[in-house]
């Protein structure tokens, strides 16, 4: 899988150490607008306990999480989506990840400037969504030129994507994102051809301080952030971007510790990595044996053959039965030849859904 989130916000909102801490990578991070000019692109593990049990259980050779890509992109201001600032660039970066998580500033520092001169959350994110939705409207408008004229001679597939333009066009005009519209499975195909930006699935990254961390809901600005996102059903991770990158550099031990001294059940990154991860639709199963237990991602609603491929195109090619048990029933019985006893291990053909928490042994011959 190679399906990215691309982290965007406005300058000195925390954004690049945010990512910092999800990655190690060491991305610049500076007190001016655009320190960050080149995308960097930084892989993370998917925390999961549901492998570490497994580990326990099988005690494998070598234990292998499943992974996800963060996007870390140049800071948004004003005007972007008329080449202010780097605009051009940054909007070209955002048309290529898959998600969108916006870091939004709700700490008050005197000693790291704003590029608007003030704090204010809902202004942040307005000011970032307006600049989207005017790169979507330009795109939708050009293509609007393109497809008139064939629609005008009734063309059938021209005057269905003529139609559905006009509603993308008039959505955008009212500064409603591509994603909160509706469309029908037909239009939305349509709608995906066209890589607006604002049809991305999107969440909001709190960034509070040190001193709001184990209490989030008493800063005003996360509240606002949180009606905010309610009113497009988006979801709202809280995290303290200082901290994480701190906690980044611990050990799993130190870590655990670190965060029971702050008061914190678990750590803003891990919450942002499993709700980026589930806001693409994405889903675990798991293969274990004695040589390694492992979690592989895949998109959620696929069939057995495809998650086979996932592994390696012969396993698609050659598929014969996928074996399979799920994570609950598996735990339970304590084995897998427990698991069979109970008649809890499945084989499962070609039309089998996968389900996310699948312990799967794909059977194939090439």
């Amino acid at each position: 899988m190679s399906l990215t989130a691309g982290i965007v916000g406005l300058p000195n909102v925390g954004k690049s150490t945010l990512f910092n801490a999800i990655t190690q990578a060491g991305a610049e991070a500076a007190n001016y607008p655009f320190a960050t000019i080149d995308p960097n692109v930084g892989i993370v593990e998917v925390p999961d306990n549901r492998l570490n049990k497994l580990s326990e259980l099988v005690k494998p050779k070598k234990t292998v999480p499943t992974t996800f890509e963060f996007t870390d992109i140049a800071g948004i201001v004003k005007g972007a989506s008329k080449g202010e600032g780097l605009g051009n660039q940054f909007l070209s970066h955002i048309r290529q990840v898959d998600a969108i998580v916006q870091v939004v500033r709700c700490f008050q520092n005197d000693n790291i400037t704003h590029v608007s001169g003030k704090i204010d959350p809902v202004d942040d994110i307005e000011t970032i969504n307006l600049e989207l939705i005017l790169a979507d409207l330009e795109t939708v408008n050009k293509r609007l030129q393109r497809v008139e004229k064939m629609a005008r001679q009734k063309e059938k597939e021209a005057v269905a994507e003529y139609n559905l333009l006009e509603k993308l066009k008039e959505g955008l005009e009212a500064e409603l994102p591509v994603r909160a519209l509706e469309f029908s499975e037909d239009q939305w195909k349509l709608v995906k051809g066209l890589h607006l930006l604002t049809s991305k699935p999107a969440l909001y990254a709190a960034n509070v301080s040190e001193d709001d961390v184990a209490d989030p809901e008493a800063n005003e600005a996360v509240q606002r952030v949180r009606e905010y996102a309610a009113n497009e059903n988006a979801e709202v991770i809280v995290v303290c971007a200082k901290i994480e990158e701190e906690v980044a550099e611990l050990d799993a031990e130190e870590k655990e510790m670190f965060l029971d001294d702050l008061g914190i059940a678990e750590a803003g990154l891990d919450q942002l990595i499993k709700a980026s991860y589930n806001l693409l639709g994405l889903g675990t199963y798991f293969t274990a044996g004695e040589p390694e237990v492992r979690a592989w991602t895949f998109p959620k609603g696929i069939k057995a053959p495809q998650a086979a491929g996932i592994i390696h195109t012969d396993f698609e090619r050659g598929f014969i039965r996928a074996e399979t048990v799920s994570y609950e029933d598996l735990m339970e019985a304590g084995t897998m030849s427990k698991a069979r006893d109970n008649g809890r291990v499945r084989l499962e053909g070609k039309e089998y859904i996968v389900q996310d928490g699948d312990v799967i042994h794909f059977r194939f011959n090439v």
